[in-house]
């Protein structure tokens, strides 16, 4: 196989055809727009007599042919003059178009010995380069990626402390049990007053600084305006109890992909008394648990823009099937989505609620109990609602978590033209044989066969960055000319 760069000098092997680019900082910044390199022009001497000093010198401008395209154009030289006979003016006129004619000889010899052993060949920032293209792509949000997150863990490695703090959810297993186990995201529970939650280590002395306000509070000053202190729903109503989702920022890379979230909640028993409304006692409902579903309201509105981005409304709908947002003129409103940031923030309020109100019984734990803080581990609530919901689901709705990832990619494109006539050669150790490097095959003299199997990308200096590889090699010979797309992300 023959080597293929882009750029000029004597034939490369193995056929790697190699563009350059102009800065090693940016492939996007393209060598000036030159096709050929610029053959050496040989300096021209003009003698005259000794009794005819010549005193000056003189641009003129001739109509030259190409010996090789019969194209006609102006070419202007300089030549020593003699400011005196009409004669003498001709015959500098004559001598003008002898050396230009031996100029224009000289470059369409140069061209052709450089065509014939490129190596190097510069893009035409105009014809060959295509920059700033921006795609948006989008991929599912969770391992594998999928578009949906029915089978939840949690992990046995989490400390209490940890615990009462957040739950790490997995989607493949217990990390303590499965190697494999992929972290998808966390929930944890923060409420304003710092209520629902104590201390792990029992200190009654932190003057209420406890880890559900620990969490309220780190939320709200990633999340909020510097104005504002609470989170607030699309009906203008303050929460102080909350909910959080924050999603693996590796998963969702530039943003949550609005329009394609929806969360499927199920309903919770919540029969004891509610300090003891935790661990083994907080389970679905077994009796025809209610289900809804949440989504953001991108379909509606356009996002609320704050100090920390896009702010959309969660509210009562579905996408599966296509989005569909419940009583669009009496939307019941359960949160917002923060979608650059990979967070969704619940009311805890509407979660407590009766299923007729659009709750789910959650029973948030809350409060003190006999003068002491209670522990609620609210975040494990969650959970169970949302791991417990894809068993309970029927038809086309779909339980758990759907999401996608959303990012824009911005793409520039190097048209790679290798002309007949050129990179027909090869420099690779088979193409030739024998201490004097003689052609393998001697038919390759007049009729070289190659093929192409990479492109590769440099700079000025001629230092490699990048390497695009072909799919199958393709086949050049004087008779073939290619067109190869490279393209790169940013």
């Amino acid at each position: 196989m023959a080597s293929f760069n882009y750029g000029g000098g004597r034939p490369n092997s193995g056929f790697d055809k190699f563009l350059p680019v102009r800065d090693t900082k940016s492939f996007a910044a393209a060598a000036e727009p030159v096709r050929t390199v610029d053959p050496v022009i040989p300096d021209v001497k003009l003698t005259t007599p000794e009794t005819s000093p010549i005193r000056n010198v003189e641009t003129v401008k001739v109509d030259v042919v190409d010996p090789v395209t019969k194209q006609v154009f102006e070419q202007e030289v300089v030549v020593p003059v003699r400011p005196t006979t009409q004669t003498d003016k001709v015959v500098i006129q004559q001598q003008a178009e002898i050396i230009a004619e031996e100029i224009v000889r000289e470059q369409s010899v140069q061209t052709q010995r450089t065509r014939r052993g490129r190596v190097y060949t510069r893009f035409d920032q105009v014809d060959d380069v295509l920059a700033n293209n921006v795609e948006t792509v989008t991929r599912g949000l969770f391992f594998g990626n999928t578009g949906s997150l029915t089978s939840m863990y949690t992990s046995s490695n989490q400390t209490a402390a940890q615990n009462a703090y957040y739950r790490e959810i997995f989607s493949t297993g217990d990390p303590a049990f499965e190697s494999a186990a992929m972290p998808e995201l966390s929930i944890a529970y923060g409420h304003y007053k710092g209520s629902g939650s104590k201390d792990p280590s029992d200190n009654e002395t932190l003057n209420n600084d406890t880890p559900s306000r620990a969490i309220y509070k780190q939320y709200a000053q990633v999340l909020l305006n510097a104005d504002d202190k609470k989170f607030t729903l699309g009906n203008n109503t303050d929460f102080e109890s909350a909910y959080f989702l924050n999603f693996n920022r590796a998963r969702f890379r530039e943003k949550l992909d609005p329009g394609n979230f929806e969360l499927t909640l199920a309903e919770l028993t919540n029969g004891v008394a509610n300090h003891l409304h935790t661990g083994s006692n907080v389970t679905i409902k077994s009796s025809n648990p209610a289900l809804h579903q949440i989504i953001d309201d991108s379909s509606l509105t356009a996002a609320t823009l704050g100090e920390s981005g896009q702010v959309y409304n969660l509210v009562s709908g579905s996408i599966d099937g296509g989005t569909s947002i419940h009583s669009p003129s009496d939307m019941k409103y359960y949160g917002l989505l923060y979608p650059q940031h990979g967070v969704a923030v619940l009311s805890g309020d509407m979660l407590d609620g009766l299923k007729t109100a659009g709750g789910l019984n959650f029973g948030t734990t809350s409060g003190s109990h006999d003068g002491s803080a209670i522990h609620g581990d609210n975040a494990f609530k969650l959970y169970t609602s949302l791991s417990g919901s894809d068993s309970r689901t029927s038809g086309n709705m779909n339980g758990g978590i759907q999401a996608r990832s959303s990012e824009q990619v911005k793409s520039t494109y190097y048209f790679v033209r290798a002309k007949n006539a050129d990179y027909n050669y090869s420099n690779n150790p088979s193409y030739v044989s024998g201490s004097l490097g003689q052609l393998v095959y001697s038919s390759f003299k007049n009729d070289p066969q190659t093929y192409i199997t990479s492109v590769g990308m440099y700079n000025n200096r001629r230092e490699l960055l990048a390497v695009a590889k072909l799919s199958q090699p393709l086949l050049k010979n004087f008779t073939r000319e290619a067109l190869i797309k490279v393209k790169l992300d940013f």
